[in-house]
């Protein structure tokens, strides 16, 4: 049996999609349908079923899925394999939020970059950067979402504290024992900054500290987490920032926390490879660095 209608078989198993493994093959779709045809030719069963949305395996394609799997996955391993300094020719493509990835994870790559690989990085939300992993843009995808499906594999990387500031003469007329006796109310009179319309930031906070949801729309939206920090800074309002970001202001007294929760709300960054690619060495290093990197976020 042809190894490459295997391997475009398992790349349709993985993504879900004939139009997704075209993009992660390098292949045009109609060239990934007459594969899969003639594999299934060959198989004498259908090895797929179509859905509105993509395909879904059929009872043989899952059985085929689960034999061929390891073997392929064991022969791109030997035969993608660099040894030594070889790997480190190789060129990284990163995706990730913009403040997070800035911040914490080029950063934490910086010794590969001095060592030799080349990293390109590229910003965009969750849906974007997940998106283009999946179709064969990037090899690591940060996000705060979880896929799902067997297309992608992927590893909590760290917990993301949020804090509530303000600039010390917002905080000068609020007590966190205000807050905890009257709740949310005293902060109505403070304009709220946030990242987006929505305010998802916000409210996310209010729901989780004060099973509520902010009383005000957003008084500044900047699509930018150091924007809003400079802004709060500056005076404007207050908004909810992840503490990484906030911590330098925080001790040079820029800024202030309205409040300290007993259990801060918290978000989790995932670490996501299209399934298989960590056997590329250069991957592989990378993914091991963040992981390391992430233990002291």
């Amino acid at each position: 049996m042809d190894l490459a209608l295997l391997r475009t078989f398992l790349a349709v198993h993985r993504a879900g999609s004939f139009t997704r493994a075209a993009a992660l093959l390098g292949l045009s779709q109609p060239a990934v349908t007459g594969q899969i045809r003639s594999l299934e030719r060959q198989m004498g069963r259908p090895l797929f079923v179509r859905q509105a949305r993509g395909v879904a395996a059929t009872t043989v394609g899952e059985e085929l899925a689960h034999r061929v799997a390891p073997h392929l996955d064991a022969l791109m391993e030997i035969t993608e394999s660099r040894l030594g300094e070889e790997a480190t020719g190789r060129t990284l493509y990163l995706a990730g939020p913009p403040e997070f990835t800035s911040l914490r994870a080029l950063p934490a790559l910086a010794p590969l970059v001095e060592r030799g690989m080349a990293l390109r990085a590229a910003f965009g939300s969750a849906e974007e950067s997940l998106d283009g992993l999946a179709a064969g843009h990037y090899d690591l995808a940060l996000s705060t979402a979880r896929p799902r499906g067997e297309l992608m594999s992927t590893t909590p990387l760290c917990d993301e504290e949020h804090i509530l500031v303000a600039a010390p003469r917002w905080a000068a007329r609020l007590s966190a024992a205000v807050l905890r006796a009257k709740g949310p109310g005293p902060l109505e009179s403070v304009p709220v900054i946030d990242v987006h319309e929505s305010m998802p930031l916000a409210s996310r906070y209010w729901g989780a500290v004060f099973d509520a949801e902010p009383v005000r729309t957003g008084a500044l939206v900047a699509p930018d987490l150091r924007a809003a920090l400079e802004c709060v800074a500056a005076g404007a309002g207050m908004a909810v920032l992840p503490r990484y970001l906030c911590t330098e202001a925080l001790e040079t007294g820029r800024i202030v926390a309205l409040y300290d929760p007993p259990v801060p709300p918290l978000r989790t960054y995932f670490l996501s490879v299209r399934a298989g690619t960590l056997a590329l060495p250069h991957i592989a290093r990378a993914h091991e660095w963040l992981l390391r990197a992430a233990v002291h976020w």
